[in-house]
């Protein structure tokens, strides 16, 4: 096993032009940025710059959340085509909105403080979260694999649930609906943005700290374990990790199903090394370019007013077909 172990960390070690990749990832997300803050602007430059920052500054947290979660769920599910969807997040916050105008009407989402509703939108994900997966990784003997089982099901369960509430809501009262549960980056309200960066914030300080680990982690759990890392441990950290960075994105803009799972992926092509001091970073890099590039083709170039989640969504189904086809010839 420590044999195993020293091949599969030979594999970890840095190559030259890793850093220069994700410098020139940097470069070319920071000239989409500025692309997407000037071209086409017209009138007072107080009014355009705060009106996209918005929308610019809600893309790269969501961007680098969605980044970061899906590589961090990839590294201990040790598995390119899963993603934290697969754990019931999209599908318990879209029961979250469907039980609120089933409720409430569609009036009681936007009834009240916005901040409150973020704060119990996220809330209710983290605890969820929380509770079920420590519950069934308080066991060392229960293996990861139980538990993306009983997160498959519970989203079909949750999504089940919606529908039948779906079915009873008034059809006018379902066309808002249906707009709260794909993302929109038009429609962000400033006020979310300070709480999401400071979670988002807090979560990348815990990673940084975890980057041995995590490259530990990723060669399996008698290998980590072998190398003196407390594996169930540092699993549950890191799903805590994952919840609380998709929780946030997806009660700020809704959810981004696929967007993990793509850039995710260029990330390890583009990379020659498995070490996540890299491939991090450049994946929240490419969901920055992603998600920026995307809004400003769709807006300035193509001038259509189509809702940048539904093409990666499309775009990344394509992909996870191609992966699981990629997968099946091996």
């Amino acid at each position: 096993m420590p044999a195993l172990a020293n091949v599969a960390l030979m594999r970890l070690t840095a190559r030259p032009g890793l850093a220069l990749i994700v410098g020139l990832l940097a470069l070319l997300a920071a000239a989409i940025a500025t692309a997407f803050l000037t071209i086409g602007a017209r009138g007072r430059w107080d009014f355009v710059l705060a009106f996209r920052g918005t929308k610019l500054a809600a893309m790269v947290l969501v961007g680098v959340a969605v980044a970061t979660a899906a590589v961090l769920f990839q590294t201990i599910a040790r598995n390119r085509i899963l993603t934290p969807s697969i754990m019931g997040f999209d599908a318990l916050y879209g029961l979250i909105q469907t039980g609120t105008v089933f409720l409430l009407g569609a009036r009681g989402l936007g009834f009240g403080d916005p901040r409150l509703a973020f704060a119990v939108e996220a809330g209710t994900m983290i605890v969820f979260a929380l509770l079920l997966y420590g519950w069934l990784l308080a066991d060392g003997r229960r293996s990861l694999h139980l538990m993306l089982l009983v997160g498959v099901v519970l989203g079909a369960i949750f999504r089940s649930l919606a529908s039948f509430m779906g079915r009873m809501i008034d059809p006018a009262e379902f066309v808002v609906l249906q707009q709260r549960l794909f993302a929109n980056f038009n429609a962000v309200r400033s006020d979310l943005l300070l709480p999401t960066c400071l979670a988002v914030g807090a979560v990348l300080l815990v990673v940084a700290r975890l980057l041995p680990r995590l490259d530990v982690l990723l060669l399996g759990r008698e290998a980590a374990i072998g190398l003196g890392v407390d594996h169930r441990r540092n699993v549950f950290l890191v799903i805590v990790l994952v919840s609380i960075l998709v929780s946030v994105s997806t009660a700020l803009v809704g959810p981004v199903t696929f967007l993990g799972l793509l850039v995710a992926n260029l990330a390890y092509m583009l990379l020659p090394s498995y070490r996540h001091v890299h491939v991090l970073p450049a994946a929240a890099l490419l969901a920055v370019v992603a998600l920026v590039g995307g809004q400003l083709a769709l807006e300035r170039l193509f001038a259509l007013d189509a809702v940048l989640p539904v093409v990666i969504e499309f775009v990344g189904g394509i992909v996870l077909i191609a992966l699981l086809v990629r997968t099946g010839r091996r």
